[in-house]
């Protein structure tokens, strides 16, 4: 069975467009089969977004496992000074988000790009973002947040998005064990929003 943190998902493709509405701003995204939350937005990044926007983070940006661009696409899309990477193994992901971010007009300023974790990032950003690909194990995810420590300029941030279900406490546990400063700046409807702070 495919999975959407397949590097190239043999599922048949039938795209759709999917309507988001967040904080008075209606956007739309086209999604197809083999992406993570191919049939509506992911409750995770809503809440991830929720949360982020309100904070202004500023400068450059990466969006890891990306998807079809929701969290990268809508950062960039509410403030405009962002410089956004959103970066994915999955190539039928990469290409959504930057059918995506035309559809946004956010093309100019952000680059979608195939990547397993940080094997294509050898850029430093001010924040990473991301929402973790969980059903590939903690061997994958936990990576991730590892690598976020060579690729975070001083001072810069990680925000991840985890329900408390699927191992937020373990997950902020490992965090705190590598990160000298770690938050959890928002615990909603079953989800922990972690800031994670390189310095």
């Amino acid at each position: 069975m495919a999975h959407y943190f397949d590097a190239n998902p043999q599922i048949k493709s039938h795209k759709k467009e999917i309507k988001y509405s967040l904080l008075g701003h209606e956007l739309s995204f086209i999604s197809d089969n083999g992406v993570f939350s191919k049939d509506a937005i992911d409750e995770g990044s809503s809440i991830l977004l929720e949360t982020l926007i309100p904070l202004s983070i500023r400068g450059d940006v990466l969006d890891l496992g990306c998807g079809y661009g929701v969290i990268g696409l809508t950062l960039a899309y509410f403030n405009k000074d962002l410089r956004v990477i959103c970066a994915d193994v999955n190539q039928r992901a990469v290409e959504l988000c930057e059918t995506n971010a035309k559809k946004l007009q956010l093309h100019n300023r952000v680059e979608c790009r195939i990547s397993d974790r940080y094997e294509k990032i050898e850029e430093a950003f001010d924040s990473i973002v991301i929402n973790p690909p969980i059903r590939a194990g903690k061997e994958i995810t936990y990576s991730m947040y590892l690598g976020a420590l060579d690729h975070l300029k001083e001072n810069g941030s990680m925000f991840i998005v985890i329900r408390k279900a699927q191992g937020a406490a373990s997950a902020l546990e490992y965090l705190e064990s590598i990160f000298s400063s770690v938050t959890v700046l928002e615990k909603r409807r079953g989800y922990w929003i972690i800031q994670a702070i390189k310095n």
